[in-house]
Order: C-alpha cells, then sequence, then structure tokens
C-alpha cells in the first residue's frame, strides 16, 4: 500500500511447471527459475557434466533435463554446484529437517549427530559471521539444544577413513596392487567414476567416507559400549554435501539390515533448525563433543579441503613403511587451490608420485590420463566440488560479488589448517581413541570385521535410465 497500488491490471500469464523432487539430493523446481542460466554454466562449463541446459524456445524455454526428466534419471552427480549458482531457490537441497525433528521429539529413539570438518568453518556464516571463522564450541552447543542425545565429531569417523586407507594404499604398494589408488569419499564423485569409467573402479579405495566409517562403529561398538538397541539408534550426520544424501541411502552403506547413517543435513539445513529454535547462536558458550568418541586428530579437519585426505593419509603411510615417528608431517606441495596439484614425496626412501584434483573436470583430465595408461602416479585423491568440500553444494551460498571479492575457498581452509596446527595429535593413527576402538573391537586395520564395517563396493552405472 506504500505506492497507493490498489489493483493489478495486468496480471500476465503463468506458466506452471513440475516440481523434479525424486532424486534424493536436489529439488528442480522451474517455477522459481529466471533463466540466467548460472546452474548451466556451472554444470556445464565448471564440471563437464552438461546434465542440466536449455530446452524448447520461446516463451516455451526453461531449464532442464534431456528429453525433460528427473535428474534422478540422468548423467548429475548430486555434487550441488548447481545449488550455489543459483539466485532464486529454484534448485534447493532436498530437505529431511522434519524427519529429524520427529526424531529428536520421539523419546524411544536415541538420537545421534555427528558434524563433518567443513561445516563448522562455514555455519557462522549463515548467523552473519565472518568468513572462515571456527564455530566448533557454537556449533556443538547448538546441536546440544536441539535436542541431540550424543554429539560426536565425523573427525573421528575421518581418523578411522585414514587408518583404513593407508592401510590399503600400503598393503596395494607392496603386494603390486592395482595403482593408482583413487580416494572414495566423495560421494559426488565416485557416482561420477560409476557412471562414466566403470572399467577404472578397482583403482578406487573400498573405503567408505568418514561419517558412513563413523555411522557403523556408532551401531555397533557404541551401541554394544552403552547398551542400546542399534534399532533405536538415529545417526544425522551434517554435511557440506547433498552427495551425502544420495550416498546415505545406497544398498552398500548397511549392515545386519540398518543403515549406517539415517539422515543427512547440509549446513545450510543445520542453520534452519538452529533458527527455528529461535537459538541465538552468536551468542552461545562453547561446548566440547560427547565422549566417549569425541577425540580427533588435526589430520581428520584437513579433510575438509582439496589435498587435505591425502596429507592426512600419507602421514600414516609414512609412519607405517618406516616404522617410525616422522617429524615431517607437513606435505604443502598438495596444498593450495590450483585444480590439480602435482607432487613427488619420498616416504621409506621410496619417491612415490602422488597428485590431489578437485572439480569434476580436474577428475576427467586425470582419468583419461590414467585411462591411456599415461599416468604415473601411486596415489590420487579427487574431490567432487572444486575446492573441496569447504566448497560443498551444502555449504552456505555466497553471492557472485562477494565470490569476485574475496577467496572463500581460502578462507574456511585456511580455518582448518589452523585448526590442524594447533591440534595436540596431528596423525590418525595416534588417535588414543581410535587405537582403543581396534583393541577392543576392530583389531586392526584391514581386518575381517574393519572390512566387513568400514569398507564398500561399487557398480557401474548408467548415465540415463530413461
Amino acid at each position: 500500500m506504500k505506492f497507493n497500488i490498489q489493483n493489478i491490471e495486468f496480471e500476465g500469464e503463468r506458466t506452471e511447471h513440475k516440481v523434479d523432487d525424486l532424486s534424493p539430493s536436489i529439488v528442480r523446481d522451474f517455477n522459481k527459475c529466471i533463466l540466467c542460466r548460472r546452474c548451466v554454466a556451472a554444470c556445464k562449463n565448471v564440471q563437464k557434466i552438461g546434465a542440466i541446459d536449455c530446452i524448447n524456445r520461446g516463451f516455451k524455454s526453461c531449464i532442464s533435463t534431456v528429453g525433460d526428466h528427473s535428474l534422478n534419471d540422468v548423467n548429475c552427480t548430486f555434487c550441488g554446484q548447481c545449488i550455489e549458482a543459483c539466485p532464486t531457490g529454484a534448485l534447493h537441497e532436498k530437505e529431511s529437517i522434519d524427519d529429524v525433528w520427529v526424531k529428536l521429539k520421539d523419546p524411544d529413539t536415541h538420537v545421534v549427530v555427528q558434524t563433518a570438518p567443513a561445516v563448522r568453518v562455514a555455519l557462522g556464516e549463515e548467523f552473519r559471521m565472518e568468513i572462515g571463522t571456527n564455530v566448533t564450541g557454537k556449533m556443538v552447543t547448538a546441536l546440544k539444544r536441539l535436542g541431540f542425545d550424543k554429539v560426536f565429531d565425523t573427525n573421528t569417523g575421518a581418523d578411522f577413513t585414514i587408518m583404513e586407507e593407508a592401510n590399503e594404499f600400503v598393503e596395494r604398494i607392496q603386494n603390486n596392487g592395482v595403482l593408482p589408488m583413487i580416494t572414495s569419499c566423495s560421494p559426488g564423485w565416485v557416482k561420477y567414476i560409476e557412471m562414466n569409467y566403470p572399467e577404472l573402479l578397482p583403482h578406487l579405495s573400498t573405503c567408505k567416507s568418514p561419517h558412513q566409517m563413523f555411522g557403523a562403529v556408532i551401531k555397533t561398538y557404541y551401541a554394544q559400549k552403552e547398551g542400546i538397541d542399534p534399532n533405536k539408534i538415529y545417526v544425522v550426520s551434517v554435511m557440506p554435501c547433498i552427495a551425502k544424501k544420495f550416498e546415505r541411502q545406497r544398498n552398500q552403506m548397511q549392515n545386519n539390515g540398518l543403515y549406517d547413517v539415517d539422515a543427512v543435513l547440509t549446513t545450510r539445513e543445520l542453520a534452519r533448525m538452529i533458527k527455528q529454535a529461535n537459538i541465538e547462536f552468536t551468542k552461545l558458550e562453547d561446548s566440547n563433543f560427547d565422549d566417549p568418541m569425541g577425540e580427533a586428530t588435526g589430520a581428520a579437519a584437513i579433510f575438509g579441503t582439496t589435498g587435505g585426505v591425502m596429507e592426512a593419509a600419507l602421514r600414516t603411510a609414512q609412519d607405517t613403511l618406516t616404522g617410525k615417528s616422522l617429524e615431517k608431517i607437513d606435505f604443502e606441495a598438495v596444498r593450495g587451490g590450483d585444480g590439480i596439484k602435482r607432487a613427488t614425496v619420498n616416504i621409506a626412501g621410496n619417491d612415490v608420485n602422488v597428485i590431489a584434483a578437485s572439480g569434476l573436470a580436474n577428475a576427467q583430465t586425470i582419468m583419461e590420463e590414467i585411462k591411456s595408461g599415461k599416468a604415473d602416479y601411486q596415489f590420487v585423491e579427487i574431490m567432487a566440488c572444486p575446492g573441496g568440500c569447504v566448497m560443498g553444494g551444502g555449504q552456505p551460498i555466497k553471492s557472485s560479488k562477494i565470490r569476485r571479492e574475496v577467496d572463500v575457498r581460502a578462507l574456511r581452509a585456511n580455518a582448518l589448517y589452523s585448526i590442524d596446527e594447533k591440534s595436540v595429535i596431528r596423525k590418525s593413527h595416534e588417535n588414543p581413541v581410535i587405537k582403543k576402538i581396534y583393541k577392543e573391537f576392530l583389531e586392526k586395520p584391514g581386518s575381517h570385521i574393519a572390512h566387513e564395517l568400514l569398507h564398500t563396493s561399487y557398480e557401474k552405472r548408467e548415465k540415463y535410465n530413461i
């Protein structure tokens, strides 16, 4: 009424479009689309996937997939970079907030939450804090106030991943296994190789991602220790990644008929829950993660940035191969924002060629090298999102203006490296919690029970199910 508009003389014509919500990760609502094509540029030019594009002509033009099918049925990897690019919310993650609220209110359900390393250096941005602020303590306090029975750190799961992955890498080197070994922590990348390079799947590490490993440990070791029926444990993972929603429901992510993880929330979804609960996040006091699995290492923290998984694995691999606790633990050659980083590191007197790549366009470059037989690498890290998990599809969305003026990736990554540097323990195999669980339950890295709970398998996927 401020402008004294009494009626709308020309209402125009509005075309109604169906909402595509069939995928486990992304909802596509073209009714909100303004045809800016930013999502198309992110998918086609940055990631080189091309799952979406402009179809039809004139007034019928819209952003869709081949044949106007669901994202669930085309070559989408669920990386979520299209969501990060969308200015109107026409693309957004498939929310799990309501499901989690229901479980939190159920007195018969033991609800456990775990948080990924990249979440703690981005969550504060949703509450107008500076980019890259480490809000670990406030985040834990907020989660406890929301009603979670236990608040654990996915970094502990990352330490498990390093134990298993470093052991697998050493075994492949010593036993003439398939090399190079490629990391398997990024579910968007895993879906990509399953669709595009199924013949190269033997190169992929069999290790589950950290939150899946930790979910399996929570529903077995933790359940036994606490005397809780695993059927009554509901594991929620707070992730910077929407592809984790897809990963959670893979058939391979089950044990004894139970999924390792029951729900995945993005960083943005957690922020919405905190706001729904009217919690003044910036005024919260700091809290610590819960025992008995609240301890993690600096090596686990850097999982959230490109090159971090490799660096953490090399720290453990070099100590394993030399039989010594070496002081040289920083591998700067695999750090930084370059999409592809190549390096040669000396481990136990042997030169090991490694490469770290982030973004699926760069992954394609590496895979073509391996496929052609020209690649002389032993260890490869690949992350689906450019910059790694700190720039995941579930992280706080930044405008193009901010991205142009500020290196968001570097600020978030530097916060993770700062956590690593300040950590008392910076090698996964030196984590006392990890040592205890292996001694009491998992036996040793690569054991039969470790393979049952912490490792997985892959499958060839068709690009188009249409």
